[in-house]
Parts: structure tokens; sequence; C-alpha cells
């Protein structure tokens, strides 16, 4: 019978099957090693491009916050603008109201009295004088009653005073004066 020997096949079988588990073995770990460094290159990549966009993204919010500053003041200008338009406005309509005052006065005031002061603040009138007599004061409130441009006449007192040795009676009296509308100006004139 012809014996073969097999051991000697067997161990370099072994060690062929050794020698290809350590050339695996670090080909995994070289595979793992690209694997891991692809990984963290990748990721770097995406966390500088990351920055990138985030530091865009400030610089275009910095200047975004200027034009709001700009937009702010300039809402302010306008606001400050609308409020001298309306003053002027005002200073506008109410220019007239002085001598509307003035010439409804010479109308209403009757016969026998005559005015020592005449007092306006905003639409509020003040004026002192003098009466021959109290019933002449209440036709100045009737008449100032009736007045288109002048509404709620209040006594504030009457008193009789010797004035140039003639018993006369001091008064004073507020009013309030009726705000003219553009619409009913024109329909007055």
């Amino acid at each position: 019978m012809i014996r073969i020997n097999l051991l000697p096949h067997r161990e370099e079988a072994k060690k062929a099957r050794r020698e290809q588990f350590f050339v695996l073995t670090g080909l995994v770990f070289v595979l793992a090693a690209l694997i891991v460094f692809a990984g963290y290159t990748l990721i770097g990549n995406a966390i500088s491009n990351q920055d990138g966009s985030n530091e865009f993204l400030k610089k275009e919010i910095a200047v975004l916050d200027k034009q709001l500053d700009q937009i702010k003041r300039l809402k302010e200008q306008t606001q400050a603008l609308l409020a001298r338009k309306q003053v002027i406005e005002n200073l506008q309509r109410d220019r007239g109201e002085t001598v509307y005052l003035l010439s409804e006065l010479v109308k209403q005031v009757p016969e026998g009295i005559y005015l020592k002061s005449v007092k306006q603040d905003g639409l509020k009138v003040n004026i002192v004088g003098h009466a021959q007599s109290n019933a002449r004061i209440s036709a100045l409130m009737r008449n100032l009653d009736a007045s288109p441009w002048m509404e709620q006449p209040q006594l504030l007192e009457s008193k009789a005073v010797v004035a140039n040795g003639r018993r006369v009676y001091e008064f004073g009296m507020n009013f309030v004066l009726t705000r003219i509308k553009p619409e009913d100006e024109k329909g007055k004139k």
C-alpha cells in the first residue's frame, strides 16, 4: 500500500489560510479605516459648508438689521412729519376762528354791554365786561347760545359795582367756540 504523508500539505494549507485570514483582516482594517476617514472627511466638509452658510447668513442678517434700523428711522421721521402736517392743518383751520369770534361778538353783544377783556384758550373763551343791567347780561347769554359760532355760555359772576360814578354790573362769562368743519366753512362764506 502506498502511503502519502499529507501533514506538510495540511500545514501549508493552514499556513495559506492563516495568511489569507491576516490579509483579509488587514484589508478589512484598511477598508474600515478608509470608511472612517471618508466619513470624517464628509462630515468635516458638511460642517465647513454649514459654517460658511452660517457666516453668510450672519452677514446678511447684519445687512437686514441695518435696513430695519433705517426703516424704523424713516417711520419715525414720517410720524414726525405727519404730526407737523397735522399741526399746520390745525393752524390753517383755526386761523379764521379769531376773526369769526370777534365778528360774531360784535354782532351778539347787545347795546349797554362793554367788554373789558376777551381771552381764548383753545376753543374756550372767557369774557369780562360791564353791563347796564342783569337783563342785558341775560340777553348776551341768549344771543351767544343762538349763535352758530358759539355755544354753552356760562355766567361765572355778576356783581354790582360803581364805575365813573354810575352803578354797573361787572360780569365774567365763559363760552365755547363751535369747531368749523371745512365743508361748513365754505357754506358759511
